[in-house]
């Protein structure tokens, strides 16, 4: 499975928001879309699932074009994610996951046993069958988040795209949020794409990050190649530098002090 996104623009009304991107992934990878408010991170997401039409540019999901897709068989490959999923019924989480499925359920039709267990083997890996009775409202942030992500895998997708996954989290949730797709990622094979402003999280579990700025990437690669200190006073003004830590076995970013001025050189 590959993802492949060549000179994609978008534009609201005249101001270029995303400008001439390219970006690669395959499965089994994570790539971390990092960048300063306003940079464009998140009408790049909407455009990769075409939420967004590009206004320029071309999105291939295995070599197909995916504006030659219908909604429902782009939805059988990619799965999202979204920052805030408001829930204004009282649907439980049962209800929410089920709704993974809409694309593979004939109009009228009910659930067959295949979609069941599906999303009950959504639900086991995400740990939420046991909150599947219970309603969206009763649910801590953690365990919604983990429902969202349970919907999403009920798609069966072979690309998986996050907004902000662990906003308005505490730090024990987030790192569970991201060791679960971190873990799915490995044994589903899924892409994962995530937007994040967390430069430690983007570090630690990512295989690929891109940083972009008024709408354009300005670094790629691995997690050293990208998060250099120049690149990181150029795109977040801060003083601040990369370390593997053996503590976790991972990347870290030690941020030593802000340097407003350097993001406006």
């Amino acid at each position: 499975m590959r993802l492949k996104a060549s000179g994609v623009c978008y534009r609201y009304g005249t101001k270029d928001v995303v400008s001439e991107v390219d970006l690669e992934a395959k499965d089994g990878e994570i790539i971390g879309i990092l960048g300063p408010n306003g940079s464009g991170k998140t009408t790049l997401l909407k455009c990769l699932n075409r939420s967004l039409s590009p206004r320029t540019g071309t999105v291939l999901i295995d070599e197909r074009d995916y504006r030659e897709l219908t909604r429902r068989e782009i939805a059988a490959r990619m799965a999202v994610v979204p920052q805030s999923a408001n829930v204004n019924f009282p649907f439980t989480a049962l209800d929410i996951v089920l709704m993974g499925r809409t694309p593979e359920i004939r109009r009228f039709e009910p659930e067959s046993r295949k979609d069941l267990d599906i999303v009950q083997e959504a639900m086991e890996m995400t740990n939420t069958a046991h909150l599947a009775s219970r309603t969206m409202d009763q649910l801590s942030g953690g365990e919604r988040q983990r429902v969202i992500i349970a919907r999403a895998l009920a798609q069966k997708p072979k690309v998986l795209l996050l907004d902000e996954p662990t906003l308005h989290l505490d730090v024990n949730h987030q790192l569970d949020i991201l060791d679960l797709i971190t873990r799915l990622a490995r044994t589903e094979r899924l892409i994962v794409i995530f937007v994040t402003h967390d430069l430690a999280l983007a570090a630690r579990y990512c295989d690929k990050l891109i940083l972009m700025q008024m709408g354009k990437i300005v670094a790629a690669g691995d997690v050293i190649d990208a998060l250099t200190p120049e690149n990181l006073r150029m795109v977040f003004g801060i003083e601040a530098s990369v370390y593997y830590d053996e503590r976790i076995g991972a990347h870290s970013v030690a941020i030593i002090r802000s340097c407003k001025e350097c993001r406006d050189r």
